[in-house]
């Protein structure tokens, strides 16, 4: 159970707007709440209906939810260690990508295929749920499910379960303040706070380093999944599973570096990386050969992917690739991987469950 709302000291800051404000920045927000570690306390700032409004408090239990106007955050204490990246193991899974701030259809897929019950809690058991990235960007309600991943994160380790949220090129985008792809609300919420948007995510905040810790791919059973895919010469260059992760994290912020990308750590973040590869899905793409290749390589039946919209889940390659980018960024429709055993399904919106065709499109 968690505990009730914390009763926090707060203190609104009016703020005024300059002529020098573009228009697109004076829509009246809400936002947050964004949390930075201060010497001896948790600093926690809210935007009300564009007031800026901040409270300090001791993060001294195991689970504590702060909120302030109807924005809350259950805040846990979190290992920030590098996750295992393989299981094994006799349970469901679920997978979904791009969610892109569209909490309301999100929450209706999630609610609908019984991972999470109306009180947006966890009540997906001891199943594994993976998100192969872009939660943000694009949509208004990135914040909101940032904080909701988190809490259902903790849920899923207290029913036995795992929740995987894995890094998308969105995800790195912002954290190296490529801000091309932001909804306008978060422009407003830069300069609300005067900080440029990726500093709310710095390695001085909760999310920050939640977000750092956050592995680029994960091995369940038969199947890899990750954002974007893995290039075949991935399975040339013989590197395994933690060499790719391991590399990929390590150069995974440009100003937190000691020195430029370079070698396998450049490869990882550029076109033919996990987060950006889109090879199986074009004409001149990958071959069966190499589609072989890498499933043989990881020892694997599947690979499972993001990044590239469809209208619904679809499969390549006689189902070897399983394509999970089902639009949910243009909020009005999308769809959630099931896989119990050797059962595949859709699951859709309205918790209807369509069985996945595993063969070639």
């Amino acid at each position: 159970m968690f505990l009730k709302t914390l009763t926090v000291t707060v203190a609104v800051v009016n703020l005024l707007f300059t002529s020098s404000v573009n228009a697109e920045t004076q829509s009246t927000v809400s936002d947050g709440p964004y949390i930075h570690y201060g010497k001896d306390t948790l600093e926690a700032t809210w935007i009300c209906n564009n007031l800026v409004v901040k409270s300090s408090f001791k993060h001294d239990q195991a689970t504590q939810e702060i909120a302030h106007c109807d924005l809350a955050a259950v805040i846990n204490k979190t290992n920030f260690d590098l996750p295992i990246i393989e299981y094994k193991g006799d349970f469901k899974i679920a997978a979904m990508s791009d969610f892109h701030g569209q909490y309301a259809l999100t929450t209706k897929i999630l609610k609908a295929n019984n991972i999470i019950d109306e009180s947006l809690n966890w009540a997906f058991g001891n199943g594994h749920f993976v998100i192969t990235g872009d939660v943000f960007d694009r949509g208004d309600k990135v914040t909101e499910l940032l904080w909701l991943l988190y809490k259902l994160e903790q849920q899923a380790e207290q029913a036995g379960g795992k929740l995987h949220l894995l890094l998308g090129n969105h995800e790195v985008m912002v954290l190296n303040g490529d801000l091309r792809y932001l909804h306008p609300k978060y422009h407003t919420v830069s300069e609300l706070l005067d900080v440029d948007f990726n500093e709310l995510f710095s390695n001085e905040t909760i999310l920050g380093r939640w977000l750092r810790s956050k592995p680029v791919l994960v091995k369940i059973n038969n199947m890899i999944f990750a954002h974007g895919g893995f290039h075949p010469t991935i399975a040339t260059k013989d590197k395994s599973l933690n060499e790719i992760n391991e590399t990929f994290k390590d150069n995974l912020v440009k100003t937190e570096l000691a020195s430029e990308r370079a070698g396998f750590g450049k490869f990882l973040h550029k076109t033919n990386g996990p987060i950006w590869y889109r090879g199986y899905f074009k004409d001149d793409g990958a071959t069966d050969d190499e589609i072989n290749l890498l499933l043989t390589h990881f020892d694997v039946s599947h690979l499972v992917v993001g990044h590239t919209s469809q209208q619904q889940i679809e499969t390549r390659y006689q189902g070897k690739v399983i394509a999970i980018d089902s639009s949910i960024k243009n909020g009005q429709y999308g769809e959630i991987l099931l896989v119990n055993k050797n059962s595949f399904m859709r699951g859709t919106p309205e918790g209807k469950k369509v069985p996945l065709a595993l063969s070639a499109l």
